[in-house]
């Protein structure tokens, strides 16, 4: 008597093991903040065991579907989701420019501005001075150009307005400005 194949499931097609490959990672994104799980079409294949019958054509779907999806992997060897491997080729890349020249990070809304009004014609070169001189470079997050001025980001407002009053012929405007 023949076996009645109505009843046996049937492998997913390639195109279906990518959606559920993506669906689980995904999830598991989204449950712990990366994947820890996942390395390769192995490690996949409980799950679609529990949907399947084990077979060595669910085995080559999923194998087939993990290669075409060409997932890029983490440094520990997991698969990455949310990023190409043209990102992490390009995240690579700033990660080292990164570590190369000791970029570091700054919050600016822990910092208040100091605003200068300067003349068009010695703003850029005033900008430089005030990043490279001893007396306001520690006390200076960073300066901004702007179409009538300099503003100056920093942690020390009132060391930084004085070392300017004391150091720069600096006259104060009833608004509050500073005047160079």
């Amino acid at each position: 008597m023949p076996e009645d194949t109505s009843t046996m499931h049937k492998n997913p097609s390639r195109e279906a093991c990518e959606k559920i490959i993506k669906r689980i990672l995904v999830t598991e994104v989204l449950e712990k903040g990366q994947n820890t799980q996942f390395r390769n079409a192995a490690s996949f294949m409980n799950y679609f065991e529990s949907l399947y019958p084990a077979s060595p054509g669910l085995t080559k779907q999923v194998q087939r579907a993990v290669k075409s999806m060409d997932l890029p992997k983490d440094e520990n060897g997991f698969y990455m989701i949310n990023k190409t491997g043209s990102q992490v080729a390009e995240d690579k890349e700033m990660r080292s420019l990164c570590e190369k020249y000791q970029v570091t990070v700054t919050d600016l809304a822990e910092c208040e501005q100091i605003f200068l009004r300067v003349s068009a014609d010695c703003r850029t070169y005033l900008m430089h001075q005030l990043l490279h001189a001893k007396t306001f470079s520690d006390k200076i997050v960073t300066i901004v150009e702007t179409g009538n001025g300099l503003i100056l980001y920093t942690k020390q407002k009132q060391r930084l307005l004085t070392n300017i009053q004391n150091t720069l012929i600096i006259q104060t405007t009833p608004e509050g400005d500073a005047n160079l």
